[in-house]
């Protein structure tokens, strides 16, 4: 039962981290940049929570670490685009500096998880 609670702590984490992120595009300029960068965040930052659920139902362990690490990989381009957002000065001081926060503690949690299943792997 302790698996399952921590496995719905993290969806809820995921769909808060995408809210966290949908909200910093929002507030981005309608500039050309800003609108580029905000495309580009909504796509990669919006994905991992998605991910995270396709892992919950994948068909096999490879499945499950695969899609996983699609999750990552997605952080990990999204703390890119917050971290240019942050650099750019085009984005809310406080919202952005949270969002990289977080991005950052949820890429170190999958980076765990996808180590864990694959040394648990048959």
């Amino acid at each position: 039962m302790k698996s399952l609670a921590r496995t719905y702590d993290l969806r809820n984490r995921l769909i808060e981290h995408s809210v966290l992120v949908c909200r910093v595009a929002e507030r981005l300029p309608s500039t050309r940049i800003g609108r580029h960068v905000a495309a580009q965040l909504l796509c990669c930052g919006t994905a991992p929570a998605a991910h995270h659920a396709e892992a919950q139902s994948s068909e096999s362990r490879r499945d499950f670490i695969h899609k996983l690490k699609l999750g990552l990989k997605e952080l990990r381009e999204a703390l890119v685009w917050l971290e240019l957002t942050d650099r750019l000065g085009i984005s809310d001081s406080n919202s952005n500096r949270e969002a990289i926060a977080e991005t950052d503690e949820l890429i170190r949690i999958l980076h765990a998880s996808v180590a864990t299943a694959r040394r648990n792997a048959p």
